[in-house]
């Protein structure tokens, strides 16, 4: 499938990925629903502030300074995709 036709969640996965340099892990091992930090995937605070930033750029989002909430958004990849949906609307 040609990136041009991945979902939001497809693209995140790969995106996660690359981004964050995982060597042992493919897109397609990601769980949509499965969190991504805290046993799901296993990222780690700094994997976290690596992700943000690099979602901030790729998709001009602004992230608040509320720790709690960042944390509903970043739960999962399904998460991820709604917040960036919501942002992007």
């Amino acid at each position: 499938m040609d990136k041009e036709h991945l979902s939001l969640e497809d693209e995140l996965k790969t995106f996660i990925v690359e981004a964050l340099e995982l060597e042992d892990i493919q897109p397609s091992d990601i769980d949509t629903d499965a969190p991504l930090f805290e046993g799901g995937l296993g990222l780690d605070s700094i994997d976290a502030l690596e992700l943000g930033m690099a979602l901030k750029k790729k998709y001009k989002l602004s992230l608040g300074s509320d720790k709690e909430e960042n944390k509903q958004y970043f739960y999962s990849i399904k998460t991820l995709a709604d917040f960036i949906r919501e942002h992007q609307a």
